[in-house]
């Protein structure tokens, strides 16, 4: 059974417990890493400015915990095949979160959350939010 590198834990354990119950419950059955949980404003406006990121108010550095999380399959690819396994993932991912009952899951490949992977402006497949 897979599990998360101590990296990966401690990005994870700065999210919020509902994201933290989810992806320990999802490493369990699908291979995968945190890249990210909470950031500081720094690395926000970084991230903004080279692109990666379209805002100044992430989720990534909501207090005291993060409602926002960065994770992709593992082995991570940033090609084609990266992408399809991303989305591949993210289908898996809100399976086990509606088994779990955790609801008002954004994903950053479904920004509008209309089931429509086509009509993103800015895509984002690594990013999980919380709504609320």
């Amino acid at each position: 059974m897979p599990e998360f590198s101590r990296r990966s834990r401690a990005h994870l354990d700065t999210c919020d417990p509902r994201l933290v119950r989810l992806f320990s419950e999802v490493v369990k059955h699908y291979d995968c890493t945190i890249l990210e949980g909470q950031r500081t404003e720094e690395r926000q406006r970084e991230l903004v400015a080279t692109g990666k990121s379209k805002t100044l108010f992430s989720k990534h550095l909501t207090q005291p915990y993060s409602m926002a999380c960065d994770v992709m399959p593992f082995p991570i690819r940033w090609d084609r095949v990266g992408a399809e396994r991303a989305r591949h993932f993210a289908g898996f991912v809100f399976g086990v979160a509606s088994q779990l009952g955790i609801e008002g899951l954004r994903w950053g490949g479904d920004w509008d959350r209309d089931f429509d992977l086509r009509d993103q402006s800015f895509m984002d497949l690594p990013h999980y939010e919380l709504l609320d």
